[in-house]
């Protein structure tokens, strides 16, 4: 009786490991999620003064670009909530 419990549960045990070592199968992306990616990167292109990269963004190797990133940043505020967004209970940080 031992030996045919022994067994069974081997069986069962080797059956299981089985379920477990099979890769799911891959599946093809449809061709309309690729045009969308690519349209999404040409919208987040910005306007700069100097050169760019390929994907149209600034290159900020050249002193221009850097200049106008600095032009364009705002002071950060001075009263801070713990995740790091602007305390718009004070003066300084309320919008305009």
């Amino acid at each position: 009786m031992k030996k045919l419990i022994l067994v069974g549960s081997l069986v069962l045990g080797f059956a299981g490991l089985s379920f477990a070592q099979t890769t799911p199968a891959k599946t093809k992306k449809p061709a309309t999620t690729a045009t969308s990616a690519t349209t999404s990167t040409t919208a987040k292109t910005t306007t700069t003064v100097g050169p760019t990269k390929k994907d149209g963004t600034a290159d900020m190797r050249y002193k221009s670009n850097k200049d106008a990133a600095k032009a364009q940043t705002t002071t950060p505020p001075v009263h801070t909530k713990k995740d790091g967004t602007a305390d718009k209970r004070y003066k300084e940080n309320k919008s305009k």
